[in-house]
């Protein structure tokens, strides 16, 4: 039996990289904004996140304005995985899809099975979220112990793991439905779409266009930042690996660092002014609380682990030769890191309720704290590669037919 080599690309690297950096930036952003909340100037800080601006808070340009462009780079990078990434291989897909349906399955049965029929039912998606940036913030912090199989199988299952997280945003967390509006954003979507099977490689057009339609798209009642990932699967793209021509290969590019180093941060420091109070803390055994943590810390790890199992040993996918279960376990719990898309979940789930976010967020970043820990302590102790006479810097993710 032999493995297949084959040198990661340099958008990967690049990806992984920013994500890394950009996980220890969000570290210092979260507890400057805690620290900040809960001082003399707290009440100032919270008001700032609320002041209006043309028509909306700052919070509000945040999570819908600038988080959009977060989903659009996430689209990007999905759309890469799709061509050429570990995902254009369907039966190299394989593995990471179930890993990461059981990564969403299990923490909402959690979660809903503490919150059914309760006002925090609606809480059930909080917990289905992985954060990227943190989850490969914390695999690189383990340093050349991991086999580069796994940088790959994380990668893959957090960006199916965003996928899912945004179809559930779209479908479930929608405020009053504007027909006219998302018809009309539909109609954008189509022009782009056009444009692109008409080889228009400029990106101005995409541009303006995705930016009537985030506009349409809020106006609509459907999240506004699905706007951003409708953009990303509008723009051209080559399936050609690292075409510096492509213009999704250059806005991705582009996107790395202001998204990695800027929007993440702010969105960071805007959300996690989180009021550290006796009654928050006791709060983190409510029913809600609970199946945040536990759909995190538990559902995450058993949910990944579980179903790639089931797959692999029913024959539809296989291990790569430098994984074994022990990986594939700490790969679930780096999954159960949920911080960005959860508190962006949870800001839906409870819009008009600030004692259940406060709440929440607290329950997620406990969650977080925890998951993150075990799993960095996991693969340092237990991460070294199977097959470790092999340059794992360049190993593939899947397995030749002998």
């Amino acid at each position: 039996m032999s493995v297949v080599q084959r040198k990661l690309s340099k958008s990967f690297k690049a990806f992984f990289e920013s994500e890394k950096s950009s996980g220890i930036v969000m570290i210092i952003c979260t507890v400057v904004s805690m620290i900040v909340a809960n001082s003399i100037i707290g009440e100032n800080y919270l008001t700032f996140w609320q002041m209006k601006l043309g028509g909306l808070s700052i919070e509000h340009w945040v999570n819908d304005l600038l988080m959009a462009v977060f989903f659009l780079l996430i689209g990007l990078e999905l759309e890469r995985e799709l061509y050429n990434g570990e995902l254009s291989n369907f039966k190299n897909a394989l593995l990471p899809i179930f890993a990461a349906i059981g990564g969403l399955a299990m923490p909402a049965l959690i979660h809903f099975f503490l919150n059914n029929g309760t006002e925090t039912q609606a809480g059930i998606g909080i917990p289905m979220a992985t954060d990227i940036a943190f989850a490969l913030g914390v695999l690189a912090l383990v340093g050349s112990r991991i086999p580069a199989s796994l940088k790959i199988f994380l990668t893959a299952l957090a960006v199916m793991d965003d996928l899912g997280a945004i179809i559930i945003i779209a479908i479930f967390y929608t405020a009053k439905l504007s027909t006219g509006y998302l018809f009309g954003a539909i109609v954008v979507f189509g022009v782009l779409v056009l444009l692109n099977k008409s080889k228009v490689m400029l990106l101005v057009p995409y541009l303006i266009g995705g930016a009537l339609m985030w506009y349409l798209m809020l106006k609509s009642g459907v999240h506004a930042t699905i706007a951003g990932v409708l953009l990303a699967f509008a723009i051209p793209f080559s399936a050609k690996e690292d075409d510096e021509e492509s213009p999704s290969h250059r806005l991705e590019h582009l996107l790395h660092k202001p998204v990695a180093f800027i929007i993440l941060p702010i969105f960071a420091l805007c959300n996690t002014g989180i009021i550290l109070s006796n009654e928050a803390i006791q709060g983190l055994t409510g029913s809600n609380e609970l199946g945040i943590i536990g759909g995190l810390v538990l559902g995450k790890p058993i949910g990944i682990t579980l179903l790639s199992f089931i797959a692999v040993s029913i024959g539809i996918c296989k291990l790569p030769l430098d994984l074994n279960w022990k990986h594939i376990f700490g790969a679930g719990l780096l999954g159960g890191i949920g911080f960005t898309m959860s508190i962006f979940i949870t800001n839906l789930a409870f819009a008009t309720n600030p004692t259940e976010i406060n709440g929440s967020k607290m329950a997620i970043l406990l969650a977080s704290l925890t998951a993150g820990t075990i799993g960095f302590l996991w693969l340092k102790l237990l991460g070294q590669p199977e097959a470790s006479d092999e340059d794992m810097d360049s190993m593939d993710f899947d397995v030749a037919e002998v």
